[in-house]
């Protein structure tokens, strides 16, 4: 786990004009906060459009377990994709391609900042702590997810798209109206969403809110160039982190490929919200490498050439390759984690195959808190339903 905080600095100026195609963001791009290159190459600090100077000071031991997160993740990742392809799970939403920007944003969080996640944060869901096995058990159909928000101050996933941003810009305010800001122990809340839940009526009045009401929230966006098959400009006219200035508080892109950046960014943005400066939004810049979710073909809506390209900046084989650059790691360590990740894959197939399968009737059993005459008389006609089948052929 890193621990370490960036130090971050304002020097006054703003980074130059970007491009007006949102597409052609990259590695040259001066609105883009990086701090690795593609090519693994460190780069001291970084200015965002307000000025602000990012950089990281993680010892040898927290660079090498930013990059066990990595790998881990993305290998639990696509053992789960493999459990779905086999029948195992109903549904999968993977997150290859974007482990930088869930690893380094969650580990930004300090214990007491509360995150609300769409249904592919499985990078922050790791980094909060939790047993990789809780998501798989909603999208295998056994439970609800089954963790404890407030254990883990993480809420549970949100399939309505944008809706978890409103539930954050609430909780938001109340910590604001307790008087849980305005110093190192206060609480700050991050949202996550994609690049099309910024289509949604949602999340621009969760914009509205935050803003107005000065609550303590930073805006997540991944975006990963598309929302399932429309591609981002078809999204919006100019880079989605400048849209957060039309609501009055400030945006910043990040190489959501880089796990240092994103960090640096995030933690940034959190502490500047847990301080009592109000909300802002990071746009990271990222790329969906995989299907949108199980259910989908992206070979109907992009071109080879396009996912070529981005596995070129690929966030685990920069920081692999900058931890070689470095001498902070070597071949044994490289094998011990993939390792680590390979058994920890097995031993999470297992246990989901392992899983109990529910009785139909327990579908009624959390509807209400204390129940209800109508909840019981359906409950009742559903049980004589099912044993009509007992002892028949169906």
């Amino acid at each position: 786990m890193a621990k370490g905080d960036p130090g971050v600095t304002t020097r006054g100026r703003r980074a130059a004009p970007r491009s007006k195609r949102a597409a052609s963001a990259g590695a040259g791009d001066p609105a883009l906060v990086q701090l690795l290159t593609p090519e693994g190459e460190r780069i001291e600090s970084a200015t965002g459009p307000d000025g602000t100077e990012y950089r990281v000071d993680f010892t040898d031991e927290e660079y090498r377990g930013l990059y066990r997160d990595l790998v881990l993740v993305r290998k639990l990742d696509a053992e789960a994709t493999a459990l779905q392809r086999q029948g195992e799970l109903g549904l999968w939403a993977s997150l290859l391609g974007q482990e930088a920007a869930q690893v380094g944003s969650g580990r930004a969080l300090r214990a007491q900042d509360m995150a609300f996640p769409t249904y592919r944060e499985h990078g922050v869901l790791y980094c909060r702590g939790i047993d990789p096995i809780m998501p798989l058990g909603l999208f295998r159909g056994v439970d609800q997810g089954g963790w404890d928000p407030n254990e883990f101050k993480f809420n549970m996933y949100t399939i309505v798209i944008g809706a978890q941003t409103l539930h954050a810009t609430g909780y938001a305010m109340g910590v604001a109206m307790d008087g849980k800001t305005g110093g190192d122990d206060g609480e700050a809340v991050i949202a996550y969403f994609g690049d099309g839940a910024t289509s949604q009526g949602d999340v621009n009045e969760s914009f509205v809110w935050a803003s107005v009401f000065n609550a303590p929230l930073v805006f997540f966006c991944q975006n990963n160039q598309y929302a399932i098959s429309e591609p981002l400009e078809r999204q919006t006219r100019v880079p989605l982190y400048q849209r957060a200035g039309g609501f009055g508080f400030p945006g910043v892109r990040v190489d959501g490929n880089d796990v240092l950046a994103s960090y640096a960014v995030t933690r940034h943005a959190l502490d500047n919200a847990r301080y009592g400066q109000g909300p802002s939004l990071i746009e990271a810049y990222t790329y969906r490498m995989g299907a949108h979710t199980t259910s989908d073909d992206p070979t109907r809506y992009r071109i080879a050439s396009e996912v070529e390209a981005w596995q070129a900046k690929d966030p685990i084989a920069r920081m692999k390759a900058f931890l070689e650059k470095q001498q902070i790691a070597d071949a044994d360590f490289f094998a011990s984690v993939d390792e680590q990740a390979r058994a920890e894959s097995v031993h999470l197939r297992e246990r989901v195959l392992a899983m109990p399968n529910p009785e139909p009737a327990t579908m009624f059993d959390h509807v209400y808190p204390n129940g209800s005459p109508e909840l019981d008389q359906q409950r009742e006609q559903f049980t004589k339903y099912m044993e009509s089948f007992e002892g028949s052929a169906h």
